[in-house]
């Protein structure tokens, strides 16, 4: 029986990816690289912020420039592209009205993502926040669902992880979980299905029913 539910944050509960994209361009045209195309930036959004830029082309040996040019700029630029997913408030509510007890497990980090969470009123459903500083090993890897899930005392069967990339279900399936992949994300679905989610769902509302 399913009674913990660890969230991935950016494309599974809000709308980040505008945001994202314009700061990390931002970023590429600070650091005088040629601009990536979207797709690019996209195929990395879920890793750690160093992954990211990397997928999008920044050098190894300018990592530390780009994620640092970054930091600097996220709060300037991204925040008034966010929004939360349609449905995303009613379905929490609905599932904390259910007992079900939940947390997140993201590659942001822990200042960005409570600023987030409060500006967009969704705090209060999240009893556990677990960020990219939590663990040495960054998603996929199951160590960020494996540290949330050990601050509620839960085990993996009684938990599933909900995401909208491959590397979310990645990390919840090696950290024994259920898993839900979310159609609405960054990932395809036909990149979500190389994943094997044990459920994909089009809108969080159904995954109410689906609970």
């Amino acid at each position: 029986m399913i009674k913990y539910l660890v969230f991935d944050f950016d494309g599974t509960l809000a709308d980040t990816t505008e945001g994202i994209l314009q700061t990390t361009r931002a970023t590429f045209a600070r650091m005088g690289l040629p601009i990536p195309s979207d797709d690019d930036i996209r195929l990395g959004i879920g890793l750690p912020l160093k992954g990211s830029l990397h997928t999008a082309g920044v050098p190894d040996d300018r990592l530390d420039e780009g994620s640092d040019i970054y930091h600097e700029i996220f709060y300037e630029i991204a925040p008034k592209h966010i929004t939360i997913y349609p449905g995303v408030r009613e379905s929490l509510e609905m599932l904390a009205a259910k007992g079900l007890r939940m947390g997140i497990a993201t590659s942001r980090t822990e200042h960005s993502l409570v600023m987030l969470l409060e500006e967009h009123g969704i705090r209060q459903y999240f009893e556990i926040l677990g960020s990219v500083g939590c663990v040495e090993r960054p998603k996929p890897a199951p160590d960020l669902v494996r540290w949330v899930l050990e601050r509620f005392g839960a085990d993996p069967s009684e938990a599933m992880v909900i995401g909208d990339t491959t590397y979310d279900i990645q990390m919840g399936t090696a950290a024994g979980c259920r898993t839900c992949a979310v159609s609405y994300g960054n990932h395809s679905m036909e990149r979500l299905l190389t994943a094997s989610p044990d459920h994909i769902v089009a809108d969080l509302r159904d995954l109410v029913a689906l609970i």
